[in-house]
């Protein structure tokens, strides 16, 4: 089974793409069904009627939708598709959570962002390899700079790389509404229910700590864990390896900010949810988690949440 992840890779990265625009709840809905009915839709004329927002905002509607991998580009085609995932998740009549009403769909949003170093290539350092837990929004952009000097090849425009930064805070953090933010955007901010970024009005700075995440369902922990389990060909990592990154690698852990007894925590309801796929030992101090079967699709776990089936979903 293929992996979603998208792995770090030196030459394959993107900046800017988003128009500055964050993500919004009804943007993910409008801008999959719209392509649905219409595969070139961002092409088309009308596409600004069609959708309801401005031009800019077309962009970066399409842009969402395909860091998030819910549509991609059709072969030979400047149009796009609906993805298996994106159809499975966000189809209008049938779709598990099409209006992204369930908490366990924003984890999954913030997963397959933070996963995706091709096209949320700061989503993917911030996530993953930005270990500092407080910090201004100046810090975290000169910080991503210096990755991006010394990791990407390539030529990247440092102002459109420091931009990143405060979008991805406004996209996470409920901060004070200033000029460039509106009300509308604040209250449309889907991610930042989850709570792992957090402002501090009285420094101006940001918290990213780790945490319980009592949210988090461990349908979304096993399907994260599963696609890497399908990129590493393997079946046993060390639970280390999976609670830390280590050279740009993805971490669930690390995605979504998990302290190391809450992770575990969280695999031991995985191993009790499904014990015919999964299993963890300790042989000489070293934990493992092991896969029991061969590959299986991601998706499994989120039919088995959605359809409430997993024995714990929450």
């Amino acid at each position: 089974m293929d992996s979603l992840i998208k792995p770090f890779n030196p030459k394959l990265a993107a900046f800017g793409r988003h128009e500055t625009f964050a993500l919004r709840y009804a943007w993910m809905s409008k801008g999959f069904q719209a392509v649905e009915q219409n595969p070139q839709v961002f092409n088309d004329d009308a596409a600004t009627v069609t959708l309801g927002v401005g031009k800019n905002m077309v962009n970066a509607i399409r842009y969402w939708l395909s860091a998030t991998q819910m549509i991609e580009r059709i072969d030979d085609n400047r149009g796009f598709k609906a993805t298996e995932l994106g159809r499975k998740l966000l189809k209008e009549f049938g779709g598990f959570d099409p209006y992204l009403e369930d908490e366990a769909t924003l984890w999954l949003i913030h997963w397959l962002l933070a996963t995706n170093s091709e096209q949320a290539t700061a989503w993917h350092w911030f996530f993953n390899s930005f270990h500092k837990s407080e910090f201004t929004s100046e810090e975290a952009g000169l910080a991503l700079v210096d990755f991006v000097n010394e990791q990407l090849d390539g030529k990247h425009s440092e102002r459109t790389v420091k931009q990143e930064i405060p979008l991805l805070l406004r996209m996470y953090a409920q901060s004070k509404i200033h000029g460039s933010t509106s009300m509308d955007e604040q209250l449309d901010a889907p991610l930042v229910s989850l709570k792992l970024i957090h402002y501090l009005s009285q420094t101006k700075s940001y918290r990213s700590f780790v945490g319980e995440r009592p949210s988090l369902p461990v349908a979304i922990v096993g399907f994260a864990v599963n696609e890497i389990f399908n990129l590493s060909k393997l079946s046993q990592i060390p639970i280390a390896d999976l609670m830390y990154s280590k050279d740009q690698a993805v971490a669930v852990g690390a995605v979504f900010r998990l302290t190391e007894t809450a992770f575990l925590a969280k695999l031991e309801l995985l191993v009790e949810a499904y014990p015919h796929l999964y299993k963890i030992t300790d042989t000489a101090g070293l934990n493992q988690f092991h896969r029991l079967s061969a590959p299986i699709d991601s998706l499994i776990f989120l039919e088995n949440y959605y359809h409430k089936d997993a024995v714990n979903a929450a």
